[in-house]
């Protein structure tokens, strides 16, 4: 196992190497993210009220899951560290416990998935939506533990620097996925005609063979053939499921409110019908999209920092965080420029921005774009100090920040400039960049306190 000390320690290699692992693992998001979006494409086509229930299923469980993978997540700089030390029986336990951790978490949460259709009846859903989504999510829970195994493992690959053959799954998933969606979904190729339980099918089986195809890789690639990831899979060992715990509820709930922050802002958009809606719908999906990158950057970060912690390399730790943030700030600054000077082409990607009736959705999108162009600066740098938080195994301290910033601030600030100030939904917006950039500065002080005003003996006692 190479050490990170076998390296002088320079600022082009660490740019290098965490490049290394962040362009593939944005990538991988971003194409994840696109498959979501033909999803939604594809239930347009089958009917508004396929669309109306299957955008309410997924989103449903697209939150679920990412909720839930960052409690697995919680592996990543675990396993970081012990490779920065050379502690290879270390990475092997911790990648075991993680698969235990994904399988436990997978059970309880789908059987709430099973129930889910009567809180949707509680909450005012029509019968037709509520029986159309939880058709759906009958069928999407048994892909649950792939999810969470795979992102277990996408971080497990990630901490050990090896991130390309992430990128190689997710985009052959992503095509097989579309592949399943048009095949299942609208009966081609002699295939009976499913409609969104053949979406829900197609995602499944997805699931699966991404997860599937990781673990044959690590069972066989020259690379990672000489770690028994799965072997003495029946041994549970409570000390390491409880410091994943530790790790990843923390990640978890951030996750969660980052998500719920979102999520009701869009509901509060309704306020301003269907223009309004659609104008945030069109902004948030882009933006949602780009964010993909930082995240990615985000898990390099992770990474990097866990293996410079491992090491107990203080200046590799610093030189790492400040990396990842350069690296991050000049490609958030560049797509942001790019969202203020060609709004309304981006627009034009959605809707036909020269139909009258189409006007007032336009003038809305492009003033909610150029705050989240803004926004979106200041999101992705949070996002990637914070992935540098999590490799120096911060992850309570944070949920404390993020509560404060998004729903304490964030959401009343703009809660108040769209109803008491009349600016409507671009007040919303404006709450969500006030919620970033406040979220930003906190995180990169916290970094600077943690590796500047310690010690190395305070550190690595």
């Amino acid at each position: 196992m190479t050490t990170l000390n076998a390296c002088k320690l320079s600022t082009r290699k660490e740019f290098k190497a965490f490049l290394q692992l962040a362009i593939p693992l944005a990538s991988a998001q971003v194409a994840q993210l696109t498959t979501g979006f033909v999803d939604t494409v594809m239930m347009g086509h089958l009917g508004r009220e396929t669309l109306a229930a299957g955008a309410l299923a997924s989103i449903t469980f697209f939150s679920i899951v990412v909720t839930a993978s960052g409690v697995v997540m919680g592996v990543s700089p675990l396993v970081a560290e012990a490779y920065g030390a050379g502690n290879k029986t270390r990475i092997e336990q911790v990648t075991r416990q993680g698969l235990w951790l994904s399988l436990l978490l997978a059970i309880p949460i789908m059987i709430a998935i099973a129930h889910l259709g009567t809180v949707m009846s509680q909450l005012g859903q029509s019968a037709t939506t509520v029986k159309l989504a939880k058709g759906y999510l009958d069928i999407m829970l048994w892909g649950l533990f792939p999810a969470l195994g795979f992102a277990m493992l996408r971080g497990v690959v990630s901490a050990l620097s090896q991130a390309r053959p992430i990128l190689v799954i997710v985009v052959a998933g992503t095509g097989f996925n579309i592949l399943g969606n048009y095949v299942l979904g609208f009966g081609k190729f002699g295939f009976p005609r499913l409609e969104l339980a053949g979406l829900a099918l197609a995602s499944v089986l997805t699931l699966w063979g991404m997860f599937g195809v990781l673990v044959l890789y690590l069972l066989r690639n020259k690379q990672f053939r000489t770690y028994r990831f799965f072997s003495c899979l029946h041994q549970i060992k409570p000390p390491i499921l409880r410091q994943l715990v530790k790790l990843g509820v923390p990640i978890g709930v951030f996750s969660a409110l980052e998500i719920g922050v979102y999520t009701a802002v869009s509901y509060l958009m309704g306020a301003w019908g269907t223009d309004g809606l659609a104008a945030h719908q069109i902004v948030f999906q882009t933006i949602n999209l780009i964010f993909m990158v930082p995240l990615g950057m985000s898990f390099a970060a992770t990474a990097r920092i866990g293996q410079w912690l491992g090491q107990q390399h203080m200046a590799g730790i610093r030189q790492a965080g400040l990396v990842s943030l350069a690296a991050g700030t000049a490609w958030t600054a560049m797509i942001a420029t790019a969202l203020l000077v060609f709004p309304r082409q981006i627009i034009g990607l959605y809707i036909d921005i020269s139909a009258p009736d189409n006007a007032t959705v336009v003038v809305l999108a492009v003033a909610m774009m150029r705050v989240g162009a803004i926004a979106h600066l200041f999101d992705g740098v949070q996002k990637i100090a914070y992935g540098a938080l999590q490799g120096l195994q911060d992850t309570r301290v944070p949920i404390v920040f993020s509560f404060l910033s998004y729903w304490c601030i964030g959401l009343t600030s703009g809660y108040w400039l769209a109803f008491r100030w009349n600016l409507g939904g671009v007040g919303l917006w404006l709450g969500l960049l006030i919620a970033v950039v406040i979220a930003a500065v906190v995180f990169i002080w916290r970094f600077q306190t943690l590796t500047l005003n310690r010690t190395k003996a305070e550190w690595f006692r």
